[in-house]
């Protein structure tokens, strides 16, 4: 048999040379076919959580009868007294920031050996890296109600249950900072012989420091919205003047204090970006007149400081005069503005301080009641529960979580989209898209369950809605500054060839912000994960409910076993999403 080679099929004419042949198709990796098979698995699950939880688009509308009579019986909303309501709104942003600044201070040290650049040694950086995901798995309101067995009432718990529960996710942020500063700095210190203290304080810390400032302010925002919760365990605060309440079915107090916080929590928003795009120096990327006017000026100043500088290099200066120079560093606007908003950081923090009227002799007293509180805390156990009733209940909380993921992605990929600049069919609806975010941004988790328990009744639906309602705000501006991130020369040779703005959303745009939209919607699990547990505390269904019949029965070793369960779950959790974002970085 005579076998005959088959025959080459001739390039097309208009095609241009080399690129003649087929397409070239990587191969996928294992493990991408593995983590795409469980995406699309937990896709499946989160489709199965959103049917099992309940969600009823018609009894929600039968329960509009309940809305009714709620604010029938809420009535003309109050507020406290001013100088109370003063009073708390500065104790609790007191109880915040000094629990923020408190983290902050205690990250250092562990974002040290978590660096690959800094750490001492493999050992070193695993237990720094363990001592951020531990930190991060136990929820801030646990630490709390284990806290206030311990400490008097007042606002050390708070301060503490922040601090320590906020060191997982300002550690790993702070670590990756410092391994990506330039190498430059530190080397040259250890090169003139600095010690390892001289190479991070002065080659390592003036790079990272305003990276890690607007880390800070970042989770100094969370922590306002998460603060509601800990009044619900005895914390002072508005959050417990919320709890108080509605515990009284004083639903006019209630409400005045929850439009108390949601002002609070925008305001936050508002001053906390301000501050972080100022210490970034992130320029303005509109195409109005202001943001013109600005980038105008930055190019004018960049241009003159260009031209000083090659006419200095007419006349090199002398080694003397170089070094003098450094010695007498001059006062600029920018290190003006630097200094005087360092003075009114530490104005912040000591006022904080001030403010939270802090028991300090509760520091000495405490190690006196710990061995009691510990010894009740082990071993831990169900008690009159079952297993699987616990068991039960755990796989309720991920139900939600998983649900209320699935309702803020695709709400939120509509909403992102509209935000961004590159997407966005024109300004205004890019600004009302942002304005958006930012108003469901300023709604906390609590609030919102609350008034959906109190409207649907107990269960897992109030938690679910409200989870996926207050997740829009944070997932979609992730995705809005991920779209206008992306590389513009796709887009542009679409454009330049005829296509539609769907057609450029859908084959230059989405491609290329895939890989971050899956990576933000892994860390709003990660965050729905605690906050269902949290949201059963107030009736929002899942494992939260036997948590604070526990806690308020006395059951420390049921408390035990739940967050023990706790920790299990966000582990998990926890690793896949690490394992995720590994196979698509």
């Amino acid at each position: 048999m005579v076998v005959t080679a088959p025959a080459k099929t001739a390039p097309p004419a208009d095609r241009p040379p080399g690129l003649s042949g087929p397409v070239p198709v990587g191969r996928l990796r294992p493990q991408t076919i593995a983590a795409v098979l469980t995406l699309v698995a937990l896709l499946a699950f989160s489709v199965y959580s959103l049917l099992e939880v309940g969600i009823s688009i018609p009894n929600m509308v039968a329960s509009w009868g309940n809305a009714v009579n709620f604010f029938n019986r809420v009535g003309t909303i109050t507020f406290p007294p001013p100088g109370e309501l003063l009073s708390l709104t500065a104790l609790t942003l007191g109880i915040v920031i000094s629990g923020t600044v408190l983290a902050a201070v205690l990250s250092i040290p562990v974002a040290y050996l978590a660096a690959a650049n800094t750490t001492p040694g493999p050992a070193w950086r695993a237990v720094g890296r363990f001592i951020g995901v531990l930190s991060r798995a136990v929820p801030d309101v646990v630490i709390a109600m284990i806290l206030v067995l311990m400490f008097s009432l007042g606002s050390l718990p708070g301060i503490i249950a922040i601090g320590l529960h906020s060191v997982g996710m300002i550690s790993k942020l702070f670590a990756d900072a410092i391994e990506q500063v330039d190498e430059g700095p530190r080397l040259a210190i250890r090169a003139a012989g600095g010690s390892k203290l001289q190479e991070f304080t002065s080659g390592v810390l003036p790079q990272v420091l305003p990276s890690w400032v607007a880390t800070v302010l970042h989770r100094g925002d969370i922590n306002l919205r998460g603060s509601v919760l800990l009044g619900y365990v005895g914390v002072l605060g508005l959050g417990r003047e919320l709890s108080l309440a509605f515990k009284s079915l004083d639903y006019s107090l209630g409400i005045g204090l929850a439009i108390v916080i949601f002002a609070l929590c925008v305001v936050m928003e508002i001053v906390s970006s301000t501050v972080r795009t100022v210490m970034l120096g992130v320029q303005p990327t509109g195409r109005g007149l202001g943001d013109r006017v600005v980038r105008r000026v930055a190019a004018g100043r960049d241009a003159r400081r260009a031209v000083n500088g090659s006419s200095r290099t007419t006349a090199a200066p002398s080694a003397e005069s170089r070094i003098a120079a450094a010695a007498k560093r001059p006062w600029t606007p920018a290190r003006v503005r630097d200094t005087v908003g360092a003075w009114l950081a530490v104005a912040v923090v000591v006022w904080g301080v001030v403010v939270s009227d802090i028991q300090w002799g509760d520091l000495v007293t405490f190690w006196a009641k710990a061995p009691d509180v510990l010894a009740r805390l082990w071993p831990p156990s169900f008690g009159m529960r079952t297993t699987e009733q616990m068991v039960e209940a755990m796989f309720e909380t991920v139900a939600i979580a998983f649900a209320a993921t699935l309702i803020a992605l695709v709400c939120s990929i509509v909403i992102g989209s509209l935000a961004a600049r590159n997407v966005a069919p024109n300004r205004g609806v890019r600004t009302g898209a942002r304005f958006a975010l930012v108003g469901i941004r300023g709604i906390p988790e609590l609030i919102l369950a609350i008034l959906l328990i109190v409207v649907t009744g107990l269960g897992a639906q109030a938690g679910t809605l409200a989870l996926g309602v207050c997740g829009i705000g944070l997932l979609g501006k992730l995705i809005a500054d991920s779209f206008e991130e992306v590389a513009p020369g796709p887009e542009r040779a679409l454009i330049a060839v005829g296509a539609t703005r769907p057609q450029v959303y859908a084959a230059a745009t989405l491609p290329q912000g895939a890989r971050a939209l899956v990576g933000h919607t892994f860390y709003t699990l990660d965050t729905n994960i605690r906050a269902a547990t949290m949201l059963g505390i107030v009736g929002g269904g899942g494992i939260g409910y036997y948590l604070i019949q526990a806690d308020q029965g006395g059951n420390y070793d049921q408390v035990t076993a739940i967050v023990l369960m706790i920790l299990a779950v966000v582990l998990v959790v926890e690793g896949i999403a690490m394992w995720m974002r590994r196979v698509f970085s």
